[in-house]
């Protein structure tokens, strides 16, 4: 049965589910989606409460209208403008670690993280893109920094995940030229999975969370893990933490289901 249900708890942030597939979606259409602090706690409640859910295989994120999400919202920085430096650093600092919330949910969560990605992927944007597992562009989807133009560094963990992507001289490239580049150029770099006309987007990604969704849970929430916690140890913990996972794999239903589907000749249905 297919079950949807959608939290009113913010305008900004819409939330709806699908069986196992949450769909969460950045809603403020007029400014391009761009991150005011509403949608800021927003975001970091509802991320949260999915990695919290263990019925949540897969999330879906994108932007609502033509735009994923142009960054900062520059007049919500604007009504900082007037306090002293010392204070203006300090509210920004509180702001900014808040919202890192959001992004070390996205990486550790076990569910794994899907952008469908149109219009504009700047700033916080293009980190947040870069944070989840997988992403899927629509061919009308452009990508920029954006930090140098306001004079910024790069939040959201995009100096952490964006050499990772594309290499440390790409990343360089990207954060200090700031120059625009569109969704052939992010797929060729491996910023994005796929490209896909725009209005394909929707069934592509839809497709995708499927195929997750259906799949392994236990294996491939560890593959994610394994994964993500690579670049942090030496060979022999990986090989270690790749024995223990494949030994608990083993001991699941999900395991045997598999063996005996291929064997039988027949499509594994995985609890």
């Amino acid at each position: 049965m297919t079950e949807r249900s959608t939290n009113t708890n913010t305008e900004s942030v819409l939330l709806t589910r699908d069986g196992a597939v949450a769909n969460l979606t950045l809603n403020r259409q007029a400014a391009l989606n761009a991150l005011d602090l509403p949608m800021m706690d927003a975001l970091v409640a509802h991320v949260a409460m999915i990695a919290a859910d263990p019925t949540l295989r897969v999330v879906v994120l994108q932007g609502a209208g033509k735009h994923f999400m142009a960054g900062g919202d520059l007049k919500t920085f604007a009504t900082h403008l007037d306090a002293e430096p010392a204070q203006r650093q300090a509210d920004f600092q509180l702001i900014v670690d808040r919202l890192h919330a959001a992004i070390e949910h996205v990486q550790r969560m076990p569910q794994v993280v899907i952008c469908a990605l149109r219009g504009a992927v700047a700033g916080f944007g293009l980190s947040l893109a870069a944070a989840c597992d997988l992403a899927v562009a629509a061919d009308d989807a452009y990508f920029a920094s954006a930090y140098r133009q306001i004079g910024l560094t790069p939040d959201g963990g995009g100096t952490w995940a964006l050499p990772r992507i594309v290499g440390l001289r790409k990343a360089l490239e990207i954060y200090l030229l700031s120059e625009r580049f569109d969704a052939r150029e992010a797929q060729r770099i491996g910023l994005v999975n796929r490209v896909v006309d725009g209005a394909a987007l929707e069934a592509t990604v839809s497709a995708m969370a499927q195929s997750i969704a259906t799949g392994p849970a236990l294996a491939l929430g560890n593959v994610k893990r394994l994964l993500r916690e690579s670049s942090g140890r030496t060979l022999s913990e990986q090989l270690h933490a790749e024995a223990e996972s494949f030994a608990r794999c083993a001991a699941t239903d999900d395991f045997a289901e598999g063996i005996r589907a291929f064997l039988d000749k027949r499509p594994p249905r995985f609890r």
